[in-house]
């Protein structure tokens, strides 16, 4: 069984996911340790769980999803995943991350690319991903099936939906993205989101205001 551990880092208050199998590999989903003792925080947890951290993955490349990309890769000498239409938005994280008071952020390059059409393997479960554009152009949400979870990114909240002003956003693909990817998942799916406290698919689809 997967295991899923929560930390709330940088002055955005973004969720970065430890995603850990069985066997102590793990994927760290959007890491967004800013500082060293976040960056600490995060590093003597693993250790701690004595896990071996094997991916580290990206939803999207917004500025507060992506500032522990390059320390988690310096730390563990693994590979940064993400879409390939997020790779521009990645790079131009460093031009516009002291505006808003990220002024040490450290770039990293990503190394490989996700493929929404080839699920992916951790300690023997199965993890799918789905495309959910809307908030940035190439963002994905991961999801098991075998245990009814989502790791969303900023695309769905607890009675909310990510924002769309900024650049790659689009109302209404966003809309559709939820409607089409995420609406269509099972109800009692659990969704893990970027900011806030986690939800499921029943309760979005009954009480989320934008699709009332």
């Amino acid at each position: 069984m997967l295991s899923i551990y929560i930390f709330t880092f940088n002055a955005l208050q973004e969720n970065t996911y430890v995603l850990a199998a069985e066997n102590g590999e793990c994927w760290i989903i959007d890491p967004g340790c800013y500082d060293r003792s976040e960056q600490a925080e995060l590093f003597d947890f693993i250790a701690e769980k004595k896990l071996t951290p094997v991916k580290v993955i990206n939803t999207h490349c917004h500025v507060d999803h992506v500032l522990g990309n390059a320390a988690v890769k310096r730390k563990y000498n693994i590979p940064l995943l993400i879409h390939p239409l997020e790779e521009h938005y990645l790079r131009a994280v460093t031009s516009y991350a002291p505006n808003y008071g990220f002024v040490a952020y450290e770039p990293a390059e990503a190394d490989g690319f996700l493929k929404v059409e080839e699920p992916m393997d951790l300690g023997g479960h199965r993890i799918r991903w789905l495309f959910v554009p809307g908030h940035s152009a190439g963002h994905v949400a991961l999801y098991c099936a075998e245990q009814n979870f989502c790791v969303a990114g900023d695309v769905l909240f607890r009675q909310s939906i990510g924002r769309t002003d900024l650049p790659g956003g689009n109302h209404e693909q966003l809309l559709q993205s939820i409607r089409t990817q995420l609406f269509t998942l099972p109800p009692q799916t659990v969704v893990y989101p970027g900011h806030g406290p986690e939800t499921t698919i029943e309760f979005e689809k009954r009480y989320n205001p934008f699709f009332s």
